[in-house]
């Protein structure tokens, strides 16, 4: 098991590379690059080859892509204090609507798998559709319009307190939770059809606890596999809805940067999303270890073989 996580990590860092390399390169080629602005404007050849001199740009591009890096999350500099502070806030919103979408969804999705083609299969299907249809942006429109201002019960804007974490939670939550309900409903359907599932209920298991130790442990692999790529999409969606609620997180951070073309705290918003991205793909797969014993069998199995031949080696 520790080789499939040691392997996993050393993975994270060329992708951790890859995506950020790529990312300086957008903004390295993108118009309105201060650097290259610089240049241009320079009224005689010698300046603009001062410029460039003073500036770094004619270093090698690895060399440009470090030095920008360290002068951008460098201790004490402006985008790294901003990032602390914000960042923070991303995660909360992001962790209650994953909590949330969780909570809500496998419980239905199981019951609704269960349930087939009952009242409460239908009934939630069809909430489920409308969920994966709805856009986010305007269901927080509609939230915050009828919850915020007619009725009153929770604070338009602001982070201080957890009622103004209800609503951009559950905006963020609700398409997701439609979708992971009907992966969930797909996966135990198939799972509670096979022949292990008809042997334990012919030992005399009670449903139940089929249902709990049986269906939905092996279910759960693609759920997992989901659940991973719809937080991705929350921490990405959580943009607009931070800029919907007034939510002081790095998705608002990221629009105000963009529109007053703050290039170095774009680059910051931009890698800290792809950073935080590896990290939940890397928390899927190790969760790959604690659902599936097939993964945990083979790299044992394999540590098990080395062994075998080091000591036939040894006898030898």
């Amino acid at each position: 098991m520790w080789k499939y996580v040691m392997k996993r990590l050393a993975i994270l860092l060329p992708v951790l590379f890859g995506a950020t390399f790529i990312v300086y390169l957008l903004f390295y080629f993108a118009p309105g690059n201060p650097d290259r602005s610089a240049v241009r404007r320079a009224a005689t050849p010698e300046q603009a080859e001062l410029v460039r001199e003073a500036r770094g740009m004619n270093d090698p591009l690895i060399v440009q892509y470090g030095r920008t890096m360290k002068e951008t999350f460098e201790k004490g500099s402006f985008v790294r204090v901003q990032l602390g502070v914000r960042l923070p806030k991303t995660i909360k919103l992001t962790l209650a609507a994953g909590l949330l979408t969780l909570v809500l969804s496998v419980p239905i999705g199981v019951w609704a798998a269960v349930k087939q083609n009952t009242i409460f299969d239908n009934a939630s299907m069809l909430v489920s559709f409308f969920g994966v249809s709805m856009p986010n942006f305007w269901l927080g429109m509609i939230v915050l319009l009828i919850f915020g201002l007619h009725l009153g019960w929770f604070p338009t804007s602001g982070s201080m307190t957890f009622s103004s974490l209800i609503m951009p939670a559950f905006t963020l939550a609700f398409g997701n939770m439609a979708f992971i309900s009907r992966i969930t409903r797909s996966s135990m359907l198939e799972t509670i059809r096979q022949d292990y599932i008809t042997t334990a209920r012919a030992k005399g298991q009670p449903y139940g606890a089929v249902i709990r130790r049986h269906a939905l442990r092996n279910a759960l692999i693609p759920i997992v596999t989901v659940m991973g790529l719809r937080l991705c999409e929350v921490f990405c969606g959580s943009i607009l809805v931070e800029l919907i609620f007034s939510w002081p997180g790095i998705g608002r951070l990221l629009v105000d940067a963009v529109n007053e073309r703050d290039f170095p705290m774009i680059l910051g918003c931009v890698v800290t999303f792809a950073f935080c991205f590896s990290l939940i793909n890397l928390a899927v797969d190790l969760l790959y270890v604690v659902f599936d014993p097939r993964i945990r069998s083979q790299f044992s199995g394999e540590a098990r073989r080395r062994k075998t031949r080091a000591k036939q080696r040894r006898q030898a």
